[in-house]
């Protein structure tokens, strides 16, 4: 049988397999069970720095009785209200680690260099294996400036380094004019591994009702291409480990991502849609490419990858279809 080991941010991983960030991730009994059925490692749940801010938001306009005014009593309750989330976060840990030892891997949704690097040594402490940033926000003020966002991601990096020594990778959109230079400061900056991409909420409107909802939550089996094509050509450009993410649906879109360099991928709606069970089907799919192929291990699947690769990345850089193009293979 095909050996499917891999190493991902410095983790010894039994496949590269990894569960996303997401509701799956968030409770005890559905972690084991997602251990249970084989996976290599577990992305949990995000913190939302916005969660915390709404939270603390929300106490104050209902009002604290005699201590509305007490900016001591203020500065306790936002370090209570944290630390709240946090030792639940730990609780959840806790479990986790006396009953499993797939790797652990916390995730934080933080947009602003605020206290997060603070979070982050709490999260080490906790007995995390890694962290995980996931860094966006919607540049809706037109007064910002794209290199204001870039400078604030890679001080909330810089300053998360300082304070820990567990592996830290980040979580990114694809929507850079110079993605690559992008992914390339956070690898110079010293992260371990970069994770292509990260996936949105996205507002609709319900014409019957007149109200805001939700738009599609899951991705589709049509949306890997994009992080294929990034993985391709990033793979020989950075030194940082890179995850895939994103419209993993199939054990030959996993087998893919592997073939295209990546040192692990993330999958999340593709269990929403079948179950925890999935996580065999798409590691049993992909043995069955390793033995059709006659791979030994991840790294074969990577040495036959670049081997498929041309010189230059025009493959993968072409985004249009020339006037005469019929060939769609």
């Amino acid at each position: 049988m095909s050996d499917l080991r891999t190493k991902y941010l410095g983790l010894e991983l039994k496949n590269p397999l990894l569960v996303g960030s997401c509701g799956l991730t968030g409770t005890a009994d559905s972690i084991l069970n997602l251990a249970d059925k084989g996976v290599g490692g577990i992305v949990l749940k995000s913190l939302f720095e916005e969660e915390i801010i709404m939270e603390y938001e929300k106490n104050l306009k209902e009002g604290l009785g005699h201590a509305d005014n007490n900016l001591e009593f203020l500065d306790y309750f936002d370090y209570q209200l944290k630390r709240d989330k946090f030792d639940g976060y730990r609780r959840l840990i806790d479990d986790i680690k006396s009953k499993c030892d797939v790797p652990v891997i916390a995730s934080i949704n933080c947009y602003s260099v605020g206290e997060w690097f603070a979070y982050a040594k709490l999260l080490e402490e906790a007995g995390v294996n890694a962290l995980e940033l996931n860094l966006y926000r919607i540049p809706s003020k037109i007064q910002i400036e794209a290199r204001e966002i870039i400078e604030s991601y890679l001080e909330i990096v810089k300053r998360v380094k300082e304070y820990v020594t567990i592996p830290v990778s980040v979580k990114i959109s694809p929507y850079f004019t110079d993605l690559a230079n992008v992914v390339s400061k956070f690898d110079l900056l010293g992260v371990e591994g970069v994770v292509l991409f990260n996936r949105f909420y996205s507002p609709d409107f319900d014409l019957e009702n007149d109200r805001i909802i939700s738009g599609p939550v899951y991705s589709s089996a049509r949306d890997y291409a994009n992080t294929l094509r990034w993985v391709a050509m990033l793979k020989e450009q950075v030194t940082c480990d890179l995850c895939a993410s994103g419209g993993v649906h199939s054990a030959d879109t996993l087998f893919k991502m592997l073939l295209a360099g990546a040192d692990s991928v993330q999958v999340v709606s593709a269990l929403y849609k079948n179950g925890a069970g999935f996580v065999r089907d798409l590691l049993s799919g992909l043995q069955n490419w390793m033995v059709k192929k006659n791979l030994a291990s991840i790294q074969d699947i990577h040495k036959l990858g670049r081997s498929m690769m041309p010189e230059n990345a025009e493959v993968f850089e072409r985004v249009q279809f020339m006037k005469y193009f019929g060939d769609h293979n």
